[in-house]
């Protein structure tokens, strides 16, 4: 069976080891076999560059314990970024080296924004030419075609994005068609997708898409996932406040499995067995007392399927 795995969430730790070393104890404690480390929380690359004080650091902290371990890069690499595209490249692959140093098999990575979240307050156009957004798909794929082939140990999973009211699509992740023939061609055997089960409810909410027959598109390139729960509904970027959002459905809420309304079941049964990968839960931090509530929801979703297999 596959293992299920938690994980450490960067804005909970916020560059803090004692909080680090808590929550894996903690984790540890709960029955917890695999966690997906954040190198940004973690504060271990500085200016495109592994940190090696603080890559020892935690090191020496994780040596006392016996997870699996996935990686996630920092969320605003961009291999699309028009400023300095070479410091994302470095970003990226110092995600790669970190991961080799912990033994981590995957760093998940967002796919390339035609125009990043940080610059959707900046008054710039809301989308792209078409050729000017395919030369910047050619780029972002000469870029990942080479990170892989000097890290081959490491898969990068390309995570499908959550779309946003008013600005989408700012991504080629958003539409799953244009996700997996991007990774298509790449063309490398460590570069897959990474299956974010809470960001492809509201993209299929938002275009109107069946989800189902979006994962089975994906199946074959499918690396890694993310699973959370939510309700499908979409939000503008500036709505991050979860207490607002949650009495009416709303927002990207990283909710425990069970809690919203996605077919987490259905989507898992499509992707099993052939998919041997973790089973990546990413909780929001508010969330961290309901962890094994998830987890054990999860298990009953994954028991209900081999059953019905037999």
């Amino acid at each position: 069976m596959n293992t299920i795995g938690m994980k450490i969430d960067e804005v909970r730790i916020d560059g803090c080891l004692d909080k680090f070393l808590s929550d894996l104890e903690q984790m540890q404690d709960m029955g917890i076999r695999a966690v997906e480390l954040p190198v940004h929380g973690l504060d271990v690359i500085l200016n495109g560059q592994l940190w090696q004080r603080r890559m020892d650091e935690v090191s020496a902290i994780l040596r006392d314990f016996k997870f699996q371990y996935s990686v996630h890069a920092p969320n605003p690499v961009n291999l699309m970024d028009k400023h300095d595209p070479g410091l994302h490249a470095d970003v990226l692959a110092a995600s790669l080296g970190f991961a080799r140093n912990v033994g981590a098999g995957v760093v998940v990575y967002h796919g390339g924004r035609y125009i990043p979240e940080e610059a959707f307050n900046m008054g710039g156009p809301r989308d792209l030419p078409r050729a000017q957004k395919a030369s910047m798909r050619e780029a972002e794929a000469l870029v990942l075609q080479s990170v892989s082939k000097s890290c081959p140990d490491v898969c990068i999973a390309v995570e499908n994005a959550r779309p946003y009211t008013g600005q989408s699509p700012y991504t080629y992740a958003e539409s799953i068609d244009d996700l997996h023939t991007q990774v298509s061609d790449v063309n490398r055997p460590n570069v897959g997708i990474n299956l974010d089960f809470g960001h492809l409810g509201m993209t299929a909410s938002f275009y109107g898409f069946d989800i189902l027959d979006a994962v089975e598109k994906i199946r074959p390139l499918v690396v890694h996932t993310h699973i959370h729960d939510n309700f499908g509904g979409v939000v503008h970027h500036y709505e991050k406040q979860q207490t607002h959002q949650l009495p009416f459905g709303r927002g990207d809420n990283h909710m425990p499995v069970g809690w919203g309304t996605l077919p987490i079941r259905e989507m898992l049964a499509i992707i099993l067995p052939r998919y041997k990968g973790l089973l990546m839960m990413e909780l929001r931090s508010r969330y961290f007392p309901y962890i094994t509530e998830s987890r054990d929801n999860l298990n009953a979703l994954l028991e209900n399927i081999a059953d019905n297999k037999d």
